[in-house]
């Protein structure tokens, strides 16, 4: 049976860079079926909702997805249960893709891109594991009332022992592949849920943790070294929000947030949800400039984590770098190639 990929285009920029993975994905992998599907605003447009059940099946009966960014200020002032971003949550929740797999690396022919020093950043390969189904983007009660005639807004940070044990054997399964180090991070100082994260993560690595060194750091003073000294990490395992706000911030690291992927794993056999680190990003959508390097190095990862193709993942990256190595640059990168030019040279590449 031909395995199915589900593209998901989004919103903004999304429809323009997964078209490029789509192209490389019929290039490299012509027996992969791939079938597209809508979320997030153009969902609403279209049906009125921001995720259809037809699609969220569909997805579910896949065996990767791979999505573009959803939502944008057109959107901005929907009821917050019809907003382009619950589309994805709910793919999220509903997939129980529970961790987030954010890396960041340095491809050598952009290590002077970045805004740190050359030598902070040449040889940068960190992964950030993030918990992504519960946490404070989840947990109840959660509201905007008034009480006493004074209006207050709250989110309710909640996790059990399921929830991090799951996400802490992912980030010792994979730092066992690397040097063996996770930096678990939290904000066990002023949080309950910070310390029962901690508790929680220590408990996991003396029980499955074996062959792995687990440190712990507060979330602000990683935030701290990822720009002091980034290369001290090797996988830094998060909660949902902390995991969210230092994924974007390593993403920097590397020269441009458009060159970044993720992978959202689940259970052993179940789909996969691929997408890039990058926004919709509103404001260059429909130019054919967006660089669509993250949303390749998405397809990559899925072909790497979901389908089972790991030689072709290993290509895929390699003509990544190679084309950069040429001097292929998007306008985020400092060049002048299109969107397409881009992912050309990629091709070429291979």
């Amino acid at each position: 049976m031909k395995q199915t990929l589900l593209l998901l285009p989004g919103d903004g920029i999304g429809p323009e860079v997964t078209a490029e993975a789509r192209r490389v994905a019929e290039t490299i992998a012509p027996d992969l079926k791939i079938e597209e599907g809508l979320v997030g605003g153009a969902a609403l447009d279209a049906h009125g909702v921001p995720l259809t059940d037809e699609t969220l099946g569909r997805a579910l009966a896949s065996d990767a997805v791979l999505m573009g960014a959803v939502g944008g200020p057109k959107w901005a002032g929907v009821a917050r249960d019809k907003r382009p971003e619950m589309g994805l949550l709910t793919l999220r929740k509903q997939m129980d893709v529970f961790a987030n797999l954010r890396p960041a690396f340095c491809f050598p022919a952009l290590v002077d891109a970045s805004s740190l020093k050359h030598e902070v950043v040449d040889g940068l390969n960190l992964m950030i594991v993030r918990e992504l189904t519960s946490g404070v983007y989840f947990g109840q009660p959660r509201g905007i009332d008034e009480t006493s005639g004074v209006r207050r807004g709250y989110d309710t940070a909640v996790y059990t022992h399921p929830e991090i044990e799951r996400v802490a054997r992912v980030a010792f399964d994979i730092a066992r592949g690397r040097t063996g180090n996770v930096c678990s991070v939290e904000k066990s100082n002023v949080m309950d849920s910070g310390l029962f994260w901690r508790q929680e993560v220590t408990l996991a690595h003396a029980e499955f943790g074996a062959g792995v060194e687990l440190s712990h750091m507060l979330a602000d003073s990683c935030a701290m070294e990822l720009v002091r000294a980034p290369k001290q990490f090797d996988v830094i395992l998060a909660d949902n929000l902390f995991g969210d706000i230092l994924s974007d911030e390593a993403a920097m690291l590397t020269g441009s947030i458009g060159m970044l992927p993720s992978a959202s794993l689940g259970a052993p056999g179940t789909p996969g949800l691929y997408e890039p680190v990058h926004g919709s990003a509103p404001d260059i959508a429909g130019q054919g400039i967006a660089n669509p390097c993250a949303a390749i190095l998405s397809l990559e990862m899925a072909l790497r984590w979901s389908l089972g193709r790991e030689k072709l993942a290993d290509m895929l990256f390699a003509a990544v770098g190679k084309a950069l190595d040429r001097g292929a640059r998007t306008k985020d990168l400092g060049g002048e190639l299109s969107t397409r030019d881009m992912a050309d040279a990629i091709l070429a590449a291979l």
